[in-house]
């Protein structure tokens, strides 16, 4: 049997996950008439609701004689980890261009990734009837990136296909016959090179998938790099220093095929397969015969550049709505996490009841503590913080720098670039991108964009698109003003009344509505002014025998602005933190007690 191992690669939204669901129908493994959900491969209920791939996730399709793997990977850089470890089960890539946007940051990203790992690339222009299309200039940009890229100079001699994922056709020009992806298919097999395996009879295989199945346990993805294994046989498995970790029967062997995993008896080498039966074996990991004693080689992950702290929920409403709420079940969730997801740090604090958790950006971690909630986790989250490093050899602190691209109304252009250089960011390039559109590219210290998403979409009246990545590091840049407005905070434990948020209603937008559980400390609403605003929002109005000269005013509330996960992480400030749980999220004070912040805040200033 002839196979392909593939992966295909792109920024955010240009259309991979869709052209997979292309394949899989056209290879005949989904039938016409089967009822199959809308991009079948986002399997996950976030990937779903968000709109995104956050996991890698393999299948196959048979064309002719040959088996094509194919691996889809996730476009936002917050889950770049998930493609970087892909990539070593792979032997060419199809990168993904959306052909009015052209090449964006995770496009190079991902691209240099697959280059440095000397993967044959091939380029397929996607979305070519898009009114704004231009197919033509959009590949010599791909072509202008590769070689900014150091690509080989076989990697530049690339070929091309152009294409509509959505309505199922691939052609060698825009203007093309559009009839399926006849062409796609035929130039994977012909172009991508079978596996190269090693060659011994000692079976090996780099594990870079972990995934766990409730009646299976925990099941290891990767490619076999050398023999064969059969199922029900013992294999052992070997750290990337080379120490033995476990030996284990294989209870069950895996392969892909289609939207399935499928038991086989026997896998050979290059073939991507799933093994259940290891218990302590994870992702970098080597699984191999028990003679082999070298493990194969792993490449390093990017590191993390984003921390923060979860803690046990101490509020007064703790453990009302979630049922897993002490610290040893948080600890054991989050080091659960770490085992599958490579980017992901956890450390312990000194306080027992608090762990620093540390990942590629503010989107990975919001949807980890959205996984958490909706299994019955109560916690609470800190702001988000970079972490700095110290250059050795000067003696000074180095801090994550992002390469941001904007693509922004030429109107908005102004607001945009005046909040960005406040905010220690360096403009790089400014182009017109067509359409009434302008093209900044940025240098911006990690730490400035934190909570900046949401003032960008109001000054763009939400018509900007941002795009970030992680540039590399840089000496710090000094101490970014922050200006913001201050809070409204409860300083009575009870439920709201309508008549005192009618009342609060001029100080500033209201989080929460009439009826609504409050508590000493948390945070109800944001003040116009600058400073914080201490209220009693359960003050209701006294009434007496004496009836009033004037009409009673009817209580007509504004509706709350109800603060969203992603939200509330970008809003609180270094005091204060976000109750999660599983049916509510709050703001509140690091400290409930007034007097206890007023402490706070002069240690602070001293």
């Amino acid at each position: 049997m002839n196979i392909r191992n593939v992966a295909i690669i792109a920024h955010v939204d240009h259309g991979k996950t869709t052209l997979v669901d292309c394949l899989l129908r056209q290879s005949g493994l989904i039938r016409d008439n089967q009822r199959v959900a809308e991009r079948a491969m986002d399997s996950n209920d976030q990937e779903r609701e968000r709109g995104i791939t956050i996991l890698a996730k393999c299948t196959s399709v048979q064309w002719g004689d040959t088996r094509i793997n194919i691996v889809d990977t996730p476009g936002h850089a917050d889950f770049g980890g998930e493609v970087e470890r892909i990539l070593s089960m792979v032997d060419g890539v199809v990168v993904l261009v959306d052909a009015a946007e052209g090449p964006m940051p995770q496009t190079k990203f991902v691209v240099g990734k697959a280059l440095g790992l000397g993967l044959r690339p091939i380029v397929l222009i996607n979305k070519v009837d898009k009114p704004e299309a231009r197919s033509h200039e959009v590949h010599n940009e791909t072509f202008d990136l590769f070689a900014a890229l150091d690509a080989s100079e076989y990697q530049l001699d690339f070929p091309v296909l152009f294409s509509s994922a959505k309505e199922g056709w691939a052609a060698e020009a825009p203007e093309g016959l559009k009839t399926d992806m006849t062409p796609l298919f035929d130039l994977i097999v012909d172009y991508v090179p079978a596996p190269t395996v090693e060659d011994s009879d000692k079976f090996k295989l780099l594990a870079t998938i972990l995934d766990a199945d409730p009646y299976l346990g925990r099941v290891l993805t990767g490619r076999i790099e050398a023999g064969k294994i059969r199922a029900n046989t013992t294999i052992k498995a070997l750290s990337r220093e080379g120490l033995d970790i476990e030996q284990a029967r294989v209870t069950k062997l895996l392969a892909f095929r289609g939207l399935e995993r499928v038991p086989v008896e026997e896998a050979r080498a290059g073939d991507i397969v799933a093994i259940a039966g290891l218990q302590n074996a994870t992702v970098a990991d080597t699984l191999c015969d028990l003679t082999a004693e070298a493990p194969l080689e792993a490449d390093p992950i990017d590191p993390p550049t984003l921390a923060m702290t979860f803690s046990v929920n101490d509020s007064p409403l703790a453990g009302r709505e979630g049922d897993k709420v002490t610290s040893r079940m948080i600890r054991d969730r989050l080091m659960r996490e770490t085992e599958g997801n490579v980017a992901i740090k956890v450390t312990e604090t000194e306080d027992q009841n608090a762990f620093e958790v540390s990942g590629r950006g503010e989107l990975q971690l919001a949807v980890l503590i959205e996984e958490m909630r909706r299994e019955g986790y109560e916690m609470s989250i800190s702001r988000p913080r970079v972490l700095f490093r110290k250059d050795e050899a000067n003696d000074t602190t180095m801090e994550p720098v992002e390469e941001v691209v904007i693509d922004v109304d030429e109107e908005h252009s102004g607001p945009v670039v005046e909040k960005l250089s406040a905010r220690k960011g360096e403009l790089i390039e400014m182009r017109s991108a067509g359409s009434g559109k302008q093209r900044l590219v940025f240098h911006i210290p990690t730490r400035s964009l934190i909570g900046y998403h949401g003032e960008f979409m109001t000054d763009t009246r939400g018509t900007g698109v941002l795009n970030r990545l992680f540039y590399g590091y840089a000496p710090f840049k000094g101490e970014i003003d922050r200006r913001r407005v201050g809070t409204i905070v409860s300083r009575e434990n009870g439920k709201a009344v309508a008549y005192a948020l009618w009342n609060l209603e001029e100080r500033g937008p209201l989080f929460i509505g009439a009826g609504e559980a409050v508590y000493c400390g948390m945070v109800i609403g944001e003040h116009n002014k600058g400073d914080d605003l201490e209220v009693n929002p359960l003050k209701a109005k006294q009434l007496t025998n004496f009836r009033a000269a004037g009409k009673d005013d009817a209580v007509d509330l504004t509706p709350p602005q109800r603060i969203t996960l992603e939200k509330a992480i970008a809003y609180i400030e270094d005091d204060e933190l976000v109750e999660v749980t599983p049916k509510s999220i709050r703001l509140r004070k690091q400290y409930l007690d007034p007097h206890e912040r007023k402490r706070a805040s002069r240690r602070a200033v001293a």
